[in-house]
């Protein structure tokens, strides 16, 4: 490893390559900061400017701006509540608390150091274990697959910050809403009331910009001017407090090998992991009390998990041409169009562009360190505008960056409508990070389980009898135990 990581540094410290990556991570992370756009679109749009250079510069610069994102996206969700991109969407939950409490600069230098851990682990991971880990992932069929999303769902039943059944409540909206579009099944539509622009489901862009962002514009009007605290930002205010750090590093470590699980799993990603690691969080952590009232640990678990998963999700890529995403898609495009072949051939055919991608992304995630730490006072500043000046603004930002995706009205007219229901939902004190998950999982987990069962002839003991999704299972059942049991235990010890 240490002899093809030094052959990858040889290739990715060159003048050429040096500079795509600067280019790259800097207009990821400016395309994050921006509520809505998504590195997608930025990749789609500078794709054809890489027909002119090298395989591995243009690799470099359009992986750049992919794991740029996830660094630039936790900017707006913890100074304004609005996801840069939908992993960063969990991150509003404690980040933008620690901002109302006079913790913006340390929220996002915590932010920085989680996302430099996590995407340095999975790195590491990637370097040591490709191999390994993409052929563990070959293992897991559709009856894994469902039974790790029903894992997600009943661990999203711990997002919210009040009542159980209203946190379930919402999970039912969300896969309800998720199985709106084309049955990928049987090719029919559902739900769509003759709408074609629902084809393809609800947008997860618009809903989760509504429910995150919209709706807390609309449920500041009218509360005066000002409610966050902006102090002057100096470096002593940006470090975080010695029980921060103590709090948050079991955290960062914990999102490091979620996420590195999930981006290693095709058609999982970022942004499931971000929502496992906070379930996690919610769990395990020593100030779970806190979680969603501003604790670190809501913080730097899923920063480190999104950028982890954003660099472990090149394995199946790059080792087995099996994109798991759309963005990774693009990828195994741009490689096609060069000429390189992904797999097995990749390693040995054109070992500098495979190693040289992976040397690449350290030093891509050494420079956003030093780009973000230094523009810390810059982002916090933001929150010296009067909000009067400054939700149009982000209104704008919104309808702009939620019609980039699709270039269609209709996407603004469900962000308009999750903003609505957001806003209600937070008079109700109903939790919206479930309804976000379940959107997310609900395609996934029903197309699973409808292929298990075909795969089995109709037989739901293949859940059963395949060791992976039986072990699953047998955690799904731990958690529900877990949750039955701890209160009573707790009541018994109050009622002693």
């Amino acid at each position: 490893m240490i002899d093809n990581l030094i052959l990858g540094f040889e290739t990715a410290v060159s003048a050429s390559t040096l500079f795509y990556c600067v280019v790259g991570v800097s207009i990821g992370m400016f395309i994050g900061v921006l509520p809505g756009v998504g590195p997608l679109a930025a990749i789609s749009m500078l794709l054809p400017l890489t027909y002119y250079t090298t395989p591995t510069n243009a690799l470099v610069m359009l992986s750049g701006i992919y794991y740029g994102a996830q660094y630039g996206g936790s900017v707006a969700s913890i100074l304004l509540r609005l996801p840069g991109t939908a992993s960063s969407a969990v991150v509003c939950l404690d980040g933008y608390e620690m901002t109302r409490n006079g913790r913006a600069g340390a929220a996002l230098f915590l932010s920085a150091m989680a996302s430099f851990v996590g995407g340095s682990i999975g790195i590491l991971l990637m370097s040591a274990f490709a191999p390994a880990l993409a052929d563990f992932a070959l293992r897991f069929g559709s009856q894994e697959y469902f039974m790790l999303m029903a894992l997600g769902l009943i661990a999203a039943s711990t997002l919210s910050e009040g009542s159980a059944i209203k946190g379930l409540a919402m999970v039912v909206v969300g896969l309800v809403l998720g199985i709106v579009g084309l049955d990928t099944i049987s090719g029919t539509m559902r739900f769509t009331y003759g709408e074609m622009q629902l084809v393809d489901g609800i947008s997860l862009v618009a809903s989760a910009m509504g429910l995150f962002g919209l709706s807390e514009i609309l449920v500041n009007i009218g509360r005066g001017d000002r409610t966050v605290s902006a102090q002057k930002v100096t470096l002593r205010s940006m470090i975080p407090t010695r029980q921060e750090l103590r709090d948050s590093w079991p955290a960062i470590w914990r999102g490091s090998a979620i996420g590195s699980f999930f981006g290693a799993l095709p058609g999982t990603g970022s942004t499931i992991a971000a929502f496992f690691s906070y379930a996690t969080e919610r769990k395990v952590s020593r100030n779970r009390a806190r979680i969603g009232l501003g604790a670190v640990e809501g913080v730097a678990g899923p920063e480190a998990a999104n950028n982890s998963a954003a660099q472990t999700a090149f394995i199946p890529t790059l080792t087995l041409g099996v994109p798991g995403d759309a963005v990774m898609a693009l990828m195994l495009g741009a490689m096609i169009v060069h000429g390189v072949q992904p797999g097995a051939a990749m390693l040995n055919d054109t070992p500098e562009v495979f190693w040289g991608l992976i040397a690449s992304f350290w030093i891509g995630n050494l420079l956003l360190v030093i780009f973000n730490i230094p523009l810390i006072g810059i982002w916090v500043s933001l929150l010296r505008i009067p909000y009067r000046w400054l939700y149009p603004a982000i209104v704008v930002l919104i309808v702009i960056g939620t019609y980039s995706v699709h270039l269609s009205v209709f996407d603004v007219y469900q962000l308009l409508a999750f903003g609505v229901l957001g806003w209600i939902l937070r008079v109700l004190a109903f939790p919206t990070a479930p309804l976000v998950l379940g959107i997310v999982l609900g395609p996934l987990i029903e197309e699973n389980f409808r292929r298990s069962l075909m795969l089995s002839r109709g037989d739901y003991t293949t859940f059963l009898t395949r060791p992976i999704s039986a072990g699953l299972l047998l955690a799904i059942v731990a958690i529900l135990v877990a949750q039955l049991v701890v209160p009573w235990l707790n009541r018994r010890q109050q009622a002693h």
